[in-house]
């Protein structure tokens, strides 16, 4: 199983060389893509500097800030060039810790889907704030009541893709960003066929740097999948009233 951590980074000086140390540490058989948006601190370069020392690590540098989604797209389909069976997403922040990384792996063997899920049994995320919490979960069941998930955390950023679900996916013609296009992709994932798991993950929120996530990040993801579920309920009525005519013919 040849696995691709892809890891977005804007701005990650103060994080990025550790995560590459400790990536190798836990995972050294995993190869790594840090997929930088034109970071003015040096982000890059640093992990030039340590991928050239650990091995095992690209670099994609990016003109400048272009979004979480498209660091994905652009990781995912330089990873399948490359024959590469999985695809790791997380976060450069330790949001994400990579030493629970293993396990999602081995879980990712009888999966084509594994969603690092703070919200199931086992799951934490310690240090938030009451009103931070239920707005999450609560935009977290919104989207899976609206869109028929059957997923409790389907804004996390820690998972893992097989090949093929990123075939099934179409992954190249999601257009959502930050928590959209997580939801996207476990909507197009969930709506064609793919195996989709939970595992549970104690998520922190980062100690260095500034956080990229803003209000605007969520009022787009909420008017997106309230656009999904209208979209998705005409296909189905569609479908029935063809059905139907169908029937009488």
């Amino acid at each position: 199983m040849r696995t691709l951590v892809v890891l977005p980074t804007f701005n990650e000086i103060f994080n990025v060389e550790l995560m590459l140390r400790t990536l190798n540490e836990v995972v050294p058989d995993c190869h790594v893509l840090v997929v930088d948006d034109g970071s003015p601190d040096g982000t890059a370069a640093r992990a030039h500097a340590v991928g050239a020392e650990l091995g095992g690590v690209d670099i994609l540098q990016r003109a400048g800030k272009s979004g979480l989604g498209t660091a994905y797209r652009t990781g995912f389909a330089w990873g399948l060039e490359r024959g590469f069976d999985h695809f790791v997403e997380m976060d450069c922040d330790f949001s994400h810790d990579p030493r629970a990384l293993p396990k999602l792996l081995e879980v990712a063997e009888e999966y084509e889907v594994v969603i690092g899920s703070r919200y199931i049994k086992g799951g934490h995320i310690p240090n938030w704030k009451l009103s931070r919490r239920l707005i999450s979960r609560g935009g977290n069941e919104y989207a899976s009541l609206m869109l028929g998930l059957h997923v409790a955390d389907s804004t996390s950023g820690y998972r893992v893709y097989s090949a093929s679900a990123l075939e099934k996916i179409d992954y190249t013609s999601v257009t959502a960003g930050g928590y959209g296009f997580q939801i996207e992709m476990t909507y197009r994932a969930r709506s064609r066929g793919a195996t989709i798991i939970e595992f549970p993950i104690t998520f922190k929120d980062r100690e260095r740097g500034e956080s990229k996530m803003s209000q605007a990040i969520v009022a787009e993801a909420l008017v997106l999948v309230t656009q999904w579920a209208f979209e998705r309920a005409y296909r189905r009525g569609r479908g029935l009233y063809d059905a139907r005519r169908g029937s009488k013919g």
